[in-house]
C-alpha cells in the first residue's frame, strides 16, 4: 500500500465509523483538522475512531495524552503514526 491509499483508508474509515453519510472521501483534506474547525469531531467522535484504526491497522493507542492527540490531527498525522507502528503497511513503489 502506498502512502496516498493508506491516507484514502483512513477518509473511509473515518466515513464508515462515523456514519458521516453526506461525506465522500473527497471532502475530507489530508491535511485539515479532524476535530473542532476542521472537520468538526468531537471527543466521542476520538474515542470511536481510535478504536476502530487500532482494530483496523493493529496499531498501539496509548490512553489520551497531548502526544496521541498531535496524531490524530489530520488525515496526513494519523498516517505517519500509523505508518511508524507498521511500517510493513508501505510499499515503496
Amino acid at each position: 500500500m502506498k502512502k496516498e491509499e493508506l491516507q484514502q483508508t483512513i477518509k473511509e474509515l473515518i466515513i464508515n465509523t462515523l456514519n458521516l453519510e453526506d461525506f465522500s472521501a473527497s471532502d475530507i483534506e489530508t491535511d485539515a483538522p479532524l476535530f473542532r474547525e476542521g472537520l468538526g469531531l468531537d471527543s466521542i467522535d476520538a474515542l470511536e475512531l481510535g478504536l476502530a484504526v487500532k482494530k483496523r491497522f493493529n496499531v498501539t493507542m496509548k490512553a489520551e495524552s497531548e502526544e496521541m492527540r498531535a496524531h490524530f490531527y489530520s488525515v496526513a498525522t494519523l498516517a505517519d503514526y500509523i505508518i511508524s507502528q507498521r511500517s510493513d503497511l508501505i510499499t515503496k513503489d
